[in-house]
């Protein structure tokens, strides 16, 4: 995470964790907090982040992996950003291949495809660089994420997708669990439809020239916030190509080579 010195308080902090809090919990977005923390200050917005984790977490949620977000030019585009961001998967984001999303149960869902890590050993020592992270993952899977923003209409700064868990909602793996031994993540193409319609392609070089520099980047970041990626956590490396809006009913299938497909469907 790169670094800087925050001037926001800790009252306009806790504000904007109030804004978010109290649109998850009511389905209803709320209005941007950078007017509360500033588009960019990233101290600031993981601070939001943070003490939302921390919230979910005394509720009893349970941290499984991490997700990577704004990896794709293509995304950073869309968004206005430059920069990586990063947020945390909760153990009731995961969704089976194939299962049936409730229509409110994400806000504002959007989808992207892209490839999904699961780890084989913790990444809390040593250098955290590209041997060590391709050593600790156990395994590679194709995935779609579903993106959700509490913010209303995606009017999103970084500061305020940062402080909004990265835009995070849910996530869906394929069940492939392919070896690095037997992928190249660079060389992965992806495609993915929505109602039979192709709305995104891409491929592995999109995400960060390589999505295990996504992971190297995140398990550096993790480790300097005293939270290191421990060995079972699923880490969403980041999107392949553009991410889209989905409505109720939709049907969203895409296929990563070497990964095969998921599918997820929204309810009507």
């Amino acid at each position: 995470m790169p670094q800087n010195h925050t001037t926001v308080g800790t009252d306009s902090i806790a504000a904007a964790a109030v804004r978010l809090r109290d649109a998850a919990a009511t389905g209803t977005p709320a209005t941007p907090v950078r007017d509360l923390i500033g588009r960019d200050d990233v101290e600031a917005a993981y601070a939001v982040q943070q003490r939302l984790t921390a919230e979910r977490i005394e509720a009893g949620a349970t941290v499984v992996g991490r997700k990577i977000g704004l990896t794709s030019a293509a995304v950073q585009q869309q968004l206005g950003v430059d920069q990586p961001d990063f947020g945390f998967l909760f153990d009731d984001m995961e969704y089976a291949d194939g299962a049936v999303v409730p229509a409110d149960a994400i806000l504002q869902p959007r989808v992207e495809a892209e490839i999904a890590f699961v780890l084989g050993a913790d990444l809390a020592e040593g250098p955290l660089d590209d041997a060590q992270v391709r050593e600790a993952i156990d395994h590679a899977d194709g995935a779609v994420e579903i993106c959700g923003s509490r913010v209303a209409d995606w009017d999103i700064s970084f500061g305020d997708t940062v402080a909004d868990n990265a835009s995070a909602g849910g996530y869906v793996l394929g069940g492939q669990r392919v070896p690095l031994t037997g992928f190249d993540p660079v060389a992965a193409e992806m495609t993915m439809t929505v109602d039979g319609e192709t709305v995104s392609t891409g491929s592995g070089a999109a995400c960060l020239g390589d999505p295990v520099n996504a992971v190297v980047w995140l398990a550096r970041q993790a480790r300097d916030l005293g939270e290191p990626l421990r060995a079972g956590q699923v880490i969403l490396s980041g999107a392949l190509g553009p991410m889209r809006p989905v409505t109720p009913g939709a049907a969203v299938h895409a296929t990563v080579t070497g990964l095969g497909t998921v599918s997820v469907t929204f309810s009507a």
